[in-house]
């Protein structure tokens, strides 16, 4: 496999509309999550810049790793445009959604570290690009909150031979 995982415990459910790690309010009634930010555009696989509070943020999707399509020193990688274009018709121009943070809430490059989640369908954006195969997962802790189930995605998407499972072996 072409990943490593650290566990931190049980499968979270990531619909179940809780929240502790960013005070992100949630209505109570319905059992959903309120949007905290508009997505703006979709950088790569990824990478987002999404509208928070009437500020533009670069928004960094915590535990997955798309192919490469803009690395400044890197080529374009098997799969690259694929996650892109699959990542684009996820999170349209306009979508709201809901960034819920991990513990560790930026990355070194000054990016907001995320799981993003969509309002309107509650699909998680993060878990349903590695289930489709365009990613592999990529735990960096201490931000590991879903490491588990992601890990169990891609083991799926790897065994079904589905996106770079099925175009990017060696």
């Amino acid at each position: 496999m072409l990943f490593a995982v650290a566990s931190c415990g049980g499968d979270p459910d990531p619909t179940d509309g809780t929240d502790t790690t960013d005070g992100t309010d949630t209505d109570e009634t319905s059992n959903t999550a309120r949007a905290n930010a508009t997505v703006v555009e979709v950088v790569d696989g990824d990478t987002i810049e999404v509208r928070i509070d009437g500020d533009l943020e670069r928004v960094r999707l915590i535990g997955i790793d798309t192919p490469e399509t803009k690395h400044p020193t890197k080529p374009i990688g098997c799969y690259g445009p694929e996650a892109s274009g699959f990542t684009t018709a996820l999170l349209p121009v306009g979508t709201d959604i809901r960034v819920e943070r991990d513990l560790v809430g930026r990355d070194d490059y000054g990016r907001l570290l995320g799981y993003v989640h969509v309002v309107d369908t509650g699909v998680f954006v993060n878990r349903e690009i590695v289930r489709r195969g365009f990613a592999v997962p990529l735990t960096i802790e201490p931000n590991s909150t879903y490491a588990e189930a992601f890990a169990d995605d891609a083991r799926t998407a790897e065994r079904e031979n589905v996106g770079i499972w099925a175009k990017c072996r060696g």
